[in-house]
């Protein structure tokens, strides 16, 4: 996905489409639990830099990401050096591969959360449908993290499991 147009372009062009492509499902993931604390664009800025580090968002090399990997990410001064996120992402990756077999890969997971109204009225992060607090729920117990329910309003919006529109 990352090519000469930055990560903001990218994440803007994308946010708010319908994605079921996995590798970039789990691209969306991951500038999720990096932006608390941040505004979206910072993270979103960051997506060449994730694309590249995080190994074209290939859930299966990233699992194998070793303590020394985490480490130099945390040193590259390209990166979002926070080492709790960091981790976050390659477990997420790990909790990702353990999707299978009862789904074939994160985006038919998430897919399988769409409500039949799947229009969210009003700002996003207020989650009408408490389908976020769902979705984080259900991704906790199967081993994600840094997925709290705003977060996860924020991913089924952005990848068009659920449509936002303002009242």
């Amino acid at each position: 996905m990352a090519d000469t147009k930055s990560g903001v372009q990218i994440y803007h062009e994308l946010f708010g489409t319908e994605v079921h492509d996995p590798r970039i499902m789990f691209e969306m993931l991951t500038v999720n639990v990096f932006q608390p604390g941040l505004n979206w664009r910072v993270a979103a800025s960051k997506i060449p830099v994730f694309d590249k580090v995080f190994k074209h968002f290939d859930v299966h090399l990233i699992a194998n990401f070793t303590e020394m990997d985490l480490e130099a990410l945390e040193e590259n001064p390209e990166m979002i050096r926070n080492p709790r996120k960091i981790k976050a992402v390659v477990q997420n990756a790990r909790a990702t591969v353990n999707l299978s077999p009862e789904f074939k890969d994160l985006a038919d997971y998430l897919w399988s959360f769409k409500p039949t109204n799947a229009i969210v009225e009003g700002p996003l992060g207020h989650d009408a449908h408490g389908l976020g607090a769902k979705v984080a729920k259900d991704m906790k117990k199967r081993g994600f993290t840094f997925v709290g329910p705003t977060t996860m309003e924020l991913l089924l919006v952005g990848t068009g499991i659920l449509k936002h529109q303002e009242n």
